[in-house]
């Protein structure tokens, strides 16, 4: 695969737009932006930037930010049921809520919450909040969420989509130099037939994908 190859969907991809020493391609077939993988982050550096975040889950504004997850989790599910937060980071708002209201979740993050064992499970419902954008290998992450869960389960994805309407370079969600793929709505039609999903739904920054 060629370097410049989208890194979900394989398609042929060509110069989009660069912003300092930071460059995007666009792919051809699923039209998602991602960055030049020259360009990327070591993995010292992105820890340090999410310890940087300020991500405390007691806060109010950050579970009303996450709440279009929480709220359909709540609405579709039972606290028997069991879910995973899939790129938890330092503090879950996701976790911190449904907890609070009984629910069964586990918690996996690639520098946080690195427990391998979570990984070997199946669950009813996956959410990945605001962590997509930041998969360096989209397909092999995709991959393994339909992996995790069980039949008729569902993976809550959250994230800011790209769209031709969007003036790149003064999108805010492309500045932060941990955001390497950024997905059009074709992406998630793509992911949605490559991995056997049943439905994709589109509503604003929710995207639910569902066996």
């Amino acid at each position: 695969m060629n370097s410049t190859d989208c890194p979900l969907c394989r398609g042929k991809s060509s110069h989009y737009y660069t912003t300092g020493q930071r460059e995007f391609f666009q792919c051809s077939f699923c039209l998602s932006v991602f960055l030049n993988p020259a360009n990327y982050m070591s993995a010292e550096k992105e820890k340090t930037h999410y310890e940087l975040h300020n991500n405390n889950p007691e806060d109010s504004g950050y579970q009303k930010f996450v709440s279009p997850v929480t709220s359909v989790v709540l609405q579709n599910f039972e606290s028997t049921h069991k879910g995973l937060d899939f790129g938890s980071g330092t503090g879950s708002p996701v976790v911190k809520v449904l907890q609070d209201n009984n629910y069964d979740i586990d918690q996996y993050d690639l520098y946080f919450h690195n427990n391998p064992d979570v990984l070997k499970k199946q669950y009813n419902y996956v959410t990945c909040t605001e962590v997509a954008e930041h998969f360096k290998a989209p397909y092999r992450e995709f991959e393994l969420l339909k992996k995790l869960l069980l039949p008729n389960g569902k993976l809550y994805v959250m994230t800011d989509l790209f769209n031709e309407k969007i003036d790149f370079a003064t999108w805010y969600y492309k500045n932060d130099h941990t955001h390497v793929f950024l997905y059009h709505a074709k992406a998630f039609e793509w992911i949605k037939t490559t991995f056997d999903f049943k439905r994709v739904t589109i509503d604003n920054r929710l995207i639910i994908l569902e066996l």
